[in-house]
């Protein structure tokens, strides 16, 4: 066991980089924090927001963090250094959550703007039009395959989104995209294959 990995305020996430020698905290103190699994020893110097930070991810190779935050920002730091790799991903609310591509080359976000977005890893640009619910996004993430991202918002469904096989498209995902809404019945999730509204 190591001695406790601090913060100056709540820490509400933590998780373990893939190869398991790092883990990723976060906290309302406005910041995320690398450290050495093993020895408990920060990695970096402190991964900073201006606001409360919800929720961290490693890529899938160990390379990159990717944090979301209050401050209405998701950041992609490079989790070494401590730098960030891309410019802030912008939504107009909280951001609550952030998940790589199983490739690691995109990012989704979930916010309360009630949108979701997919962005370039590398560049932070945008790759597709909002993903939009009727109430705040609570969650997303990306199918095994990278070909799909499921959302889940407060206006009571999860949603899957179908990404083109071309990545050149993905500017045109949101007019092209196949919708699959998804509602809580008696504790068991049932899909509704009609178009979303």
């Amino acid at each position: 066991m190591t001695e406790p990995l601090e913060h100056r305020d709540i820490v509400t996430a933590a998780a373990f980089s893939p190869d398991g020698a790092r883990v990723v905290t976060v906290s309302r103190d406005h910041t995320a924090q690398v450290w050495d699994a093993r020895t408990g020893k920060p990695v970096t110097e402190p991964l900073e927001h201006r606001g409360w930070v919800r929720a961290a991810a490693f890529s899938p190779d160990g390379d990159r963090v990717v944090t979301a935050s209050d401050d209405r920002t998701a950041r992609v730091w490079d989790a070494r250094t401590g730098k960030p790799v891309t410019e802030p991903l912008e939504h107009r609310g909280w951001v609550r959550a952030a998940a790589f591509s199983p490739d690691g080359a995109h990012v989704v976000t979930a916010s309360d703007d009630h949108t979701a977005r997919v962005w370039d890893a590398r560049t932070g640009k945008p790759l597709t039009e909002p993903l939009e619910h009727h109430d705040w996004v609570t969650a997303a993430a990306f199918s095994p395959d990278g070909a799909r991202v499921v959302t889940a918002s407060a206006d009571h469904t999860a949603r899957v989104w179908e990404l083109p096989v071309d990545p050149g498209l993905l500017g045109d995902w949101q007019r092209r995209a196949r919708c699959a809404p998804f509602a809580l019945e008696g504790g068991v999730l049932g899909a509704n294959h009609s178009p979303c509204p």
